[in-house]
């Protein structure tokens, strides 16, 4: 077992090497030391010194985790502390076209990403009685968005992450359900697609590869569909795209839900104002001993999250407005699985779950409303949110959202110095089952293993979401497109699972096996990755021009 004398408190060295390619700076020589700088760079005076230890403490430690961006701000001279921005085209004209660019590009140039619904835009074809012209309809302008995406990251030190949304019943909603089909976009005369190429150049340029998209399902589907029994045409087409390309996801706003389209980059957070903000910290359940210290972490990190609206650096005024008026706070979850897998459970609810998810839940939204009292602030209008936490949770060593571990053992993929990288990994749940209980490796429980049992990991979410007033990030593992256990045989009958399952959920992706060139998780036999565990190894990236490879001059880009 890998054991640092810096950071004993991490489980593996791929741990350590995350914390101190991404987190640490000199004022943090340890993962302790930022954990001290944090706490006292956000909550200040607002909390007693007994409170801060105690938090200070469950940080460290890994029972509670704020999100990214106060990890890396902490102690530094600029607080954008916030992890996404909610964006909304807020009407169909001109000046918000353009007013929309100059929003993106404010948040996106803070570090955060963005998440946008495009809904109001009207479709391509449509005649504009200002100009006479012709409307280009929104993907067009999501196109213009992810451009800007992939400037800022040039500049910048991380990868944007940016979201886009549409309503099922808008104009060009096909055409969107097809916006990422790169399997069908030949690259000049070459005779390769995109999706050719992107195998072995992740980062070469493609229609909106810096974003997630998703389609808006309403009230108005899901009571045809309870009428009708038919999931209808978009919905059928979302899931053979999903199953097939991974993209687009489904985002479920039903009844008073409705108006909260607006997503952030990974979708957990949910709003129907523009400018509204996210604000994310997880708690890892795997660290916490019982409902007692689960109690107490819960109300010191939604204290320490309220505290950081009053600090976090916005990046133009209406964001500051929206913030103040709904003052949301993103607490979530991680570490669910090795939290079953610790007690001998299989990945689903069990009653001692749903009572420590009842903790977390009142704990939560009583210290809420008492903190926002106190401080003589807006009362968050929303709490609870579970993000992917991929980074946070590889940092704390566990299975990260709700999501299953995703293998026992696996190659992950990664960006370091403006270079791609991997490192072998096996998971740190799994790993003390086997070092502890003698557990063979093939015998654990993983997403890979649920691929068949799909409504299981419907279920899970759902029952989780009970608890959750915004949303959960969550993707389901599926095999590649056109094998076995996902072809055209799958569509319809995961789409009638989904759709059942759709008034308890808010929100589902899937990532079939092998959909984008480069994935970052690719799972490995156990003695493969024992025998290369704590290297790591430069991919060996080719990297093209689109001029080059179509033998045509001129602009080259997407």
């Amino acid at each position: 077992m890998f054991k640092s004398n810096r950071n004993p408190q991490f489980r593996s060295k791929f741990s350590e090497d995350i914390f101190y390619t991404k987190y640490s700076h000199k004022e943090a020589e340890t993962f302790h030391e930022l954990s001290c700088t944090l706490v006292e760079d956000v909550c200040q005076e607002k909390l007693t010194r007994d409170e801060k230890e105690q938090l200070i403490d469950h940080i460290s430690n890994l029972r509670f985790i704020p999100g990214g961006r106060y990890l890396y701000y902490a102690g530094r001279d600029k607080k954008f502390f916030n992890n996404c921005y909610l964006l909304k085209a807020e009407e169909d004209s001109r000046e918000d076209w353009a007013n929309l660019s100059w929003k993106s590009e404010s948040c996106l140039m803070t570090g955060g990403g963005i998440g946008c619904d495009y809904s109001t835009y009207r479709p391509e074809g449509q005649t504009l009685r200002s100009t006479g012209g012709i409307s280009s309809g929104p993907i067009p302008k999501m196109m213009m968005i992810n451009e800007i995406g992939r400037r800022v990251m040039q500049g910048g030190s991380r990868r944007s992450a940016i979201y886009a949304s549409l309503n099922w019943k808008h104009g060009d909603i096909y055409k969107f359900l097809e916006a990422k089909n790169w399997k069908d976009m030949p690259v000049g005369s070459t005779g390769q697609t995109i999706f050719d190429i992107k195998q072995d150049d992740f980062d070469f340029p493609a229609p909106l590869d810096m974003t997630n998209i998703s389609v808006n399902y309403d009230t108005e589907w899901l009571l045809n569909y309870w009428k009708e029994g038919d999931v209808g045409d978009v919905f059928r087409t979302n899931v053979r795209q999903a199953l097939s390309t991974a993209e687009p996801g489904f985002s479920f706003n039903f009844f008073e839900k409705e108006k909260e389209t607006l997503r952030n980059a990974c979708t957990e957070v949910t709003s129907e104002d523009d400018s509204d903000v996210c604000n994310l910290g997880s708690l890892n359940f795997a660290r916490i001993a019982d409902t007692d210290q689960l109690q107490e972490v819960v109300h010191l990190a939604t204290k320490f999250l309220l505290c950081g609206t009053l600090r976090a650096k916005l990046p133009y005024n209406k964001v500051s407005t929206i913030r103040e008026k709904n003052r949301r706070l993103g607490l979530g979850l991680m570490g669910l699985h090795e939290w079953l897998i610790q007690r001998g459970h299989r990945y689903e609810t069990t009653p001692l779950l749903h009572r420590w998810l009842k903790v977390y839940e009142a704990e939560s939204d009583k210290t809420a409303k008492e903190f926002a009292e106190e401080l003589s602030i807006s009362r968050p209008v929303a709490v609870r949110a579970v993000a992917p936490t991929g980074t946070i949770g590889i940092l704390a060593g566990t299975s990260t959202g709700v999501e299953p571990i995703f293998a026992v053992s696996y190659k992950r993929r990664y960006l370091k110095n403006r270079r791609w990288h991997y490192q072998y990994v096996i998971d740190s749940a799994a790993q003390e089952m086997i070092d502890l209980y003698d557990i063979k490796p093939e015998s654990i429980e993983s997403a890979l293993d649920l691929i068949k049992d799909y409504e299981r990991r419907l279920n899970f979410q759902a029952n989780v979401q009970e608890y959750v007033d915004m949303s959960i990030s969550s993707t389901i593992n599926l095999p590649q497109w056109g094998t076995e256990d996902n072809n055209e045989d799958l569509v319809e009958p995961f789409a009638e699972t989904l759709a059942k399952y759709a008034h308890r959920l808010r929100g589902f992706t899937c990532f079939p096996d092998g959909c984008r060139g480069g994935q970052p998780l690719t799972a490995v036999p156990y003695e493969e990755a024992k025998e290369k565990l704590g290297e790591e190894f430069e991919d060996n990236i080719q990297t093209h021009d689109i001029c080059e490879l179509s033998t045509s001059s001129g602009v080259c880009g997407t």
